[in-house]
């Protein structure tokens, strides 16, 4: 079945060109459009999207807390939010990841991401490409832990080799990059991450990706 995307954005001409990538590709299929918040909302109750493109500056409601109620306790259906953002506004994508989205990508990528992003996020995987984390998170490196902060308790949960795959999904690495990395099976690195999801009380690998930074586990720039 092909994958349902929604188009959220203020601007009836990106959405048109958004449309028109996608729905050159045999397995996406547009189901509908919104140019708010709230209109977003709506469209996720009536047409239960598999991925919901978000903008994040619009009118009446913005795609925090858009993406907030949509992936939220409360949600009403399975749809993910992949973020669409501009380097000038990388505090809100922030915010959008705190919020439950899935990953985020920039309005000027290539056509061919923006369709890999799209299944990226409907295969539940986390889109976050290391070069885009690297730049966001480098700015925010003032904002965030320096490494010599005590370690939370919780990390103390994880096995060293689960800290490790926690390190690697903060660069952004995929399960097979991962795999690779360590020198294990992809079957084990998919292991590993269920086991850190679940002792860290985290939703997904974008959550554990923030949560790495934010406890100083991994410092921005760091390899």
């Amino acid at each position: 079945m092909a994958i349902r995307v929604l188009l959220v954005d203020d601007q009836p001409l990106l959405r048109t060109g958004f449309r028109m990538i996608l729905e050159a590709e045999q397995d996406l299929a547009v189901v509908g459009e919104a140019g708010d918040g709230l209109q977003a909302l709506e469209q996720v109750r009536a047409l239960q999207p598999d991925v919901v493109l978000m903008d994040i500056r619009m009118p009446r409601m913005d795609g925090v807390e858009a993406t907030r109620q949509i992936t939220g306790p409360a949600k009403d259906g399975p749809a993910k939010v992949l973020v669409l953002t501009t380097f000038d506004l990388d505090e809100y994508v922030v915010e959008a990841l705190r919020a439950g989205a899935s990953g985020f990508l920039l309005k000027d990528a290539p056509a061919h991401e923006l369709v890999q992003a799209i299944r990226v996020v409907a295969a539940g995987e986390a889109m976050l490409a290391p070069s885009i984390t690297r730049r966001l998170l480098d700015k925010y490196a003032g904002h965030l832990p320096s490494g010599e902060e005590p370690v939370p308790n919780t990390l103390h949960t994880l096995t060293e080799r689960e800290v490790e795959v926690l390190k690697l999904v903060a660069r952004g690495l995929s399960n097979a990059e991962i795999a690779a990395d360590l020198f294990v099976s992809e079957t084990t690195v998919k292991t590993h991450v269920g086991h850190v999801l679940t002792k860290l009380g985290l939703r997904d690998r974008v959550q554990a990706a923030v949560y790495a930074y934010e406890s100083g586990l991994v410092r921005p720039g760091a390899q």
